[in-house]
């Protein structure tokens, strides 16, 4: 399938979604939160096992491939993972770096979506994604009918999209890093991409164009009366939600900072208070850091007596 004809299928399927959203049940909810999604579904209670640990440090994914390693390659797989979490190579893990391995191996998903997306539009192979690949790969063959039967705009979908490139692009050169393109596609995932979050969520919601989230707004994003003559608890409690806590400043609307924190909560950082839970556990001359010995040590609260096969994960990391 040609690039052009596999991004038109995605921009269908796309809309498909959005299609099917906007026709949902009266009563189902729409979220807009962006939320940390939890270490593990397991309790957190090493006196009785560490799966918790197990699930945070590798993802659940890969933890579940343990069982075909004995306690001696699982100790040498640990030791090779210890050089990729040690970013700087200075022989110690920190909190921070051990943090940074804990969020890249929950949100692997993440960075297999950006590599199959990166194939479909890296067309001249040369190790980037510029602004012109990207929108012909994914625009170029709708652009040719300035007219589409479904009557969708396409162009205003595309100037949207320029945008968020040029906020993901940090050197401004119109070609995307794979860095730069992951910020691109999942830009909730970054800091400095957060502002463009908030921006295309009021442009959503905003349907008056005052540049503000009225209650009415709020509320119609989320639900849809369609002829039902009471509204379920859960909206009455949102319009609760709104009045009490989402309007800050009681002008009776969201601003840019109310909805950023609407939608931008700042949560328990989980992975942070996990890799400081293995720092504790595991820092045998309590300096604050961890050598490899000491990880290796502790084998079991990391991988246990198990281990996988990290040779994809290894290099996927290399890659990002």
């Amino acid at each position: 399938m040609r690039p052009g004809t596999m991004q038109f299928a995605r921009l269908l399927l796309c809309l498909a979604m959005w299609a099917l959203c906007g026709s949902a049940k009266p009563t189902e909810r729409k979220e807009r939160v962006v939320r940390e999604a939890p270490l593990s579904t397991r309790e957190h209670d090493d006196a009785q096992s560490f799966d918790y640990d197990h699930d945070a440090f590798l993802g659940a994914d890969e933890a579940k491939s343990f069982d075909q390693l004995t306690p001696e390659e699982s100790k040498e797989r640990l030791g090779k993972i210890v050089g990729k979490i040690d970013e700087d190579g200075d022989g110690f893990v920190t909190v921070e770096e051990l943090k940074a391995w804990i969020k890249f191996a929950q949100k692997r998903w993440i960075y297999e979506d950006v590599e199959r997306q990166w194939k479909g539009h890296d067309l001249n192979e040369d190790g980037l994604v510029s602004w012109e690949e990207y929108k012909n790969a994914t625009y170029g063959y709708i652009l040719d009918d300035p007219d589409p039967d479904d009557g969708f705009n396409y162009k205003q979908m595309m100037v949207r999209d320029e945008r968020r490139f040029k906020m993901a692009d940090k050197d401004g050169d119109l070609a995307a890093t794979k860095e730069e393109f992951t910020a691109f596609l999942h830009p909730e995932e970054y800091d400095y991409m957060k502002d463009i979050v908030v921006q295309e969520t009021m442009e959503d919601i905003d349907k008056n164009g005052d540049g503000f989230i009225d209650l009415e707004e709020y509320i119609g994003d989320m639900y849809s009366q369609d002829g039902d003559a009471d509204e379920p608890e859960w909206v009455k409690t949102e319009r609760e939600q709104f009045v009490e806590f989402r309007d800050k400043n009681r002008d009776g609307k969201m601003d840019k900072e109310e909805t950023k924190d609407w939608i931008l909560p700042s949560d328990y950082d989980h992975a942070e208070a996990e890799a400081r839970h293995l720092v504790y556990e595991s820092d045998q001359d309590k300096d604050g850091k961890l050598t490899r010995e000491e990880i290796v040590d502790k084998s079991d609260l990391f991988v246990g007596s198990q281990a996988t096969d990290f040779g994809e994960a290894l290099v996927r990391h290399d890659e990002f």
